[in-house]
């Protein structure tokens, strides 16, 4: 049975699964070099610390998480965290938070998915205030129900979004 190889299978999950790891690890890797920026040891930098337990938990090699670091160091690497805010269908408040090179490229990319899923782009600031930070990340102050449709239609949004390079983590105010 000829195009029925043992190998194309192989191959095909194997591809699969390692543009999973490399999306997993480029963004613990620029978790890594933002925290890296005010300090680069990770005994006076507990933030810098985590970051780097969590790469060292998903198996990302030590010369890479070292490399990392001293990219923050480098003038070349103008890494920026930004915290952008939205509206997702049935009109829950979303909270994306990304780190970026290029401020301009990361809002245009958050933006064009948004439009495509029945999101909405939010000023800075009107979305923020029905959250609360934590160690964790953001809470929502006041949760909101959304309908069984919305909520998926919220599900696809926010998968799709996380997909991007840029973005580390998304916050919504959907009640669980």
């Amino acid at each position: 049975m000829s195009g029925h190889s043992h190998w194309a299978g192989i191959k095909h999950k194997k591809e699969i699964t390692d543009k999973k790891r490399a999306r997993i690890f480029s963004k613990l890797l620029a978790a890594i070099s933002a925290a890296a920026k005010k300090e680069q040891n990770p005994d006076f930098n507990p933030r810098l610390r985590t970051a780097v337990e969590k790469a060292e938990q998903a198996s990302i090699p030590a010369d890479n998480i070292a490399r990392a670091i001293k990219r923050a160091s480098d003038t070349g690497q103008n890494l920026e965290e930004l915290v952008f805010e939205a509206y997702g269908p049935g009109g829950a408040a979303i909270l994306i938070e990304a780190i970026s090179d290029n401020k301009n490229r990361a809002v245009q990319e958050i933006k064009k998915i948004l439009s495509e899923l029945g999101g909405k782009w939010a000023e800075p600031g009107s979305v923020l205030w029905a959250f609360t930070k934590t160690d964790n990340g953001w809470t929502a102050k006041f949760p909101q129900e959304v309908e069984e449709e919305e909520h998926n239609k919220l599900g696809s949004l926010i998968e799709e979004i996380e997909e991007n390079d840029n973005v580390q983590k998304v916050y919504t105010n959907e009640k669980n």
